[in-house]
C-alpha cells in the first residue's frame, strides 16, 4: 500500500517510537543543548493533509485514492522530538473491491540524533498487518538497532545513516546554505524495521517571504508569512539494489515532492510511485507554542 516516505513522517516520511520506552529517555552526558548547533529551529505543529489520486497509468488497477494524513510533531532541543503520524487511504480498484489502508506510527528522536525509537502498525481493511517496535542508538562507528517486533533481533547499520528528524534538519541547513543536492542514507524503522534507503534530495529555487502566496492552510498562518520556503524532491532508493532489472541506472522506489519552510513545516505534498501519484493538500495547520528548554 502506498505510504509516506521516511522524511515526511518527520517531513514524510513512514516509522515510530514508543514513548513508554523510558530507558532511552536518559539524557546524554553533560548538560542538554538549549539551542540546535545547526541553527535550525523546528516548529511544533499539527497538520492534516487531504489525499487524492493525481495520476495513474492503470497498471496496478488503482482508479481512485481518497484519504488523509495526520502529522503531529512536537519537542525541543532538550527533550528531543516526537512525531505521531497516521495515514488512512481508501484505494479504489478497477479489478475488485476498494481497499482501506490505515498506517499509524510514533517516533522519538533525541536532539543530537544519537537515539531513535520507533513503532508502527499497518492495517488493511481493518486487519492488522505489519507491526514494528524497536529502537536505535548511535555509538562510535556504528548504529545499533534492536527490534522487539516483528521478531527480536539486534543488528548494525552504517554510522553515516541518519534518522528522519536529522534528515529534515540537514535538508533545511543545506537549503539555507544554497546547496542544491544532498545524498544521504536514511533509517526510519519502516516496513519490517530493517529497511535502509539511499536518498537523493534536490532543493529548488528559494521562494522568499511574500512570493507566490500559498492557497492552502499555510497561507492562513501568520507565523509562516515571514519565512523562506523551498521546493524539495526526495528520491528513495533500495539500498540493497544497485541497478534496475534492465541493467541501467537504478530507479527510485518512490519519491516525495513538497514545499519546505525553514521551520520544518511542509505543504503541497506529492507522493510519486512508478505508475501512480498521490497529492496531499495541507487542509489544516495548528502551529503550537514551543515548550521551553529547562
Amino acid at each position: 500500500m502506498p505510504k509516506a516516505g521516511p522524511t515526511f513522517r518527520v517531513a514524510l516520511i513512514a516509522a515510530a517510537a514508543l514513548l513508554s520506552a523510558s530507558a532511552l529517555r536518559a539524557a546524554p552526558a553533560g548538560p542538554p543543548p538549549t539551542q540546535p548547533a545547526d541553527g535550525v529551529v523546528l516548529a511544533p505543529h499539527r497538520a492534516f493533509y487531504d489525499l487524492k489520486l493525481a495520476r495513474s497509468n492503470g497498471s496496478r488497477g488503482i482508479s481512485d485514492v481518497r484519504g488523509r494524513i495526520l502529522y503531529d510533531f512536537s519537542g525541543n532541543p532538550c527533550e528531543g522530538y516526537d512525531l505521531k503520524f497516521r495515514q488512512v487511504s481508501d484505494l479504489g480498484s478497477q479489478e475488485g473491491p476498494d481497499a482501506l489502508s490505515d498506517l499509524t506510527s510514533n517516533t522519538w528522536e533525541d536532539a543530537t540524533a544519537k537515539k531513535y525509537r520507533f513503532s508502527s502498525e499497518n492495517k488493511l481493511n481493518q486487519e492488522t498487518g505489519d507491526v514494528v517496535d524497536g529502537h536505535a542508538e548511535r555509538s562510535g562507528d556504528k548504529v545499533a538497532v534492536t527490534l522487539a517486533k516483528p521478531s527480536g533481533k539486534t543488528f548494525s547499520i552504517p554510522a553515516d545513516a541518519v534518522f528522519p528528524t536529522e534528515h529534515m534538519r540537514k535538508i533545511i541547513a543545506a537549503a539555507r546554505a544554497g546547496k542544491k543536492v544532498l545524498d544521504l542514507i536514511v533509517f526510519d524503522g519502516s516496513e519490517s524495521g530493517e529497511k535502509l534507503y539511499n536518498t537523493l534530495t534536490i532543493v529548488g529555487k528559494a521562494i522568499p517571504p511574500g512570493g507566490t502566496p500559498p492557497n492552502d492552510a499555510a497561507g492562513k498562518a501568520a507565523e509562516l508569512s515571514s519565512l523562506t520556503r523551498w521546493p524539495v524532491t526526495i528520491s528513495y532508493f533500495d539500498r540493497n539494489a544497485t541497478k534496475s532489472e534492465s541493467g541501467g541506472e537504478q530507479t527510485p522506489v518512490y519519491s516525495i515532492e513538497f514545499e519546505l519552510y525553514e521551520n520544518g513545516i511542509s505543504r503541497a505534498l506529492m507522493l510519486n510511485y512508478s505508475d501512480f501519484s498521490i497529492s496531499g493538500e495541507l487542509s489544516s495547520l495548528d502551529i503550537k507554542k514551543p515548550k521551553p528548554c529547562k
